[in-house]
């Protein structure tokens, strides 16, 4: 069941054209991400998506019902963080959750932001102002009030920006387990492709307003021929270097070490090539086309 469908959405600004004629769907339950490189035209998407832009044409549905027509009853449902957003930095955190709950139908609102404030570990700043947090503990308490109305949508734009890995790794296994438990589907946007592909079950791919491409993370990365042979090499860096060069092969040296890029099926040939002059390597690791591959040669083509 799809709670959103895209449909022939456009935003223009003047002449330029930020987003062209989008469409595009989200399951009730999927985690989806929406990547592209900056100016690609996310941000805008979200603006549509939230209501806040309204499109010059195409439309939105949540849950059946048409965001313009239905926006009051359709973002009791939604919400959205940004690591972008600035929230009133003379309010204490306290302040800032209990005054944007108030935004939502919620049944016992001091409790419910007691407990999102322990779930994103922000008791001992509860009484600060939101002027004296770090970067990272901005982050989580704009997580934390995307969360107090009990989402079944929720849109994330660098959800993990500025954190502390541990503590990235905690908002992640905590994002998927909300999805296990509630079966809330969100949309994120991400610069950090490893962190999509540990939880985005599929991509959108955006470049210059336009969707590129539509499928899971692992079916993106399978389209990139290229693998990543890393080598210490023993003896024969400069043989090694040479030998690449006049096979025309791109490589990048690290110290001992050579990372060369190469399709899969040729690399037994280009090990073999080594061997026959003389190259001794002491390590060797093959690392097999990412999400980040794909995102590097669409935006390289472009």
């Amino acid at each position: 069941m799809d709670v959103l469908q895209v449909t022939g959405l456009t935003k223009k600004f003047g002449s330029f054209t930020a987003v062209d004629t989008i469409s595009f769907s989200l399951k009730e339950g999927e985690i989806l991400g929406l990547l592209g490189r900056n100016g690609a035209g996310k941000t805008t998407t979200i603006q549509m998506l939230l209501g806040v832009l309204t499109p010059n044409s195409g439309s939105i549905h949540y849950f059946g019902k048409d965001l313009q027509k239905h926006r009051e009853t359709v973002l009791e449902k939604v919400n959205f963080s940004s690591t972008y957003t600035n929230l009133p930095w003379d309010l204490t955190v306290s302040e800032n959750l209990t005054y944007i709950s108030y935004l939502y139908s919620i049944q016992n609102r001091k409790e419910r932001v007691g407990k999102i404030a322990h779930i994103f570990r922000l008791e001992d700043v509860l009484n600060k102002q939101v002027r004296d947090l770090s970067a990272g503990q901005i982050t989580r308490v704009n997580l934390a009030k995307a969360l107090l109305n009990y989402p079944k949508v929720l849109l994330l734009d660098e959800p993990t920006a500025s954190l502390d890995p541990d503590v990235a790794k905690y908002i992640r296994e905590f994002l998927l387990d909300q999805r296990k438990q509630f079966n809330v589907s969100i949309i994120l946007t991400s610069h950090n492709m490893a962190e999509v592909e540990d939880v985005c079950d599929r991509v959108v791919f955006i470049e210059g307003g336009k969707i590129v491409a539509d499928d899971t993370p692992d079916q993106l990365a399978k389209t990139i021929k290229i693998s990543h042979v890393e080598l210490m090499v023993k003896d024969g860096l400069k043989r090694t270097i040479e030998y690449c060069s006049s096979k025309e092969i791109s490589y990048r040296v690290k110290g001992r070490f050579i990372v060369v890029d190469i399709e899969e099926q040729i690399i037994p040939d280009f090990l073999r090539g080594l061997m026959d002059i003389g190259v001794y390597y002491d390590e060797i690791a093959i690392e097999k086309p990412t999400l980040e591959d794909y995102f590097l040669q669409v935006t390289h083509k472009s």
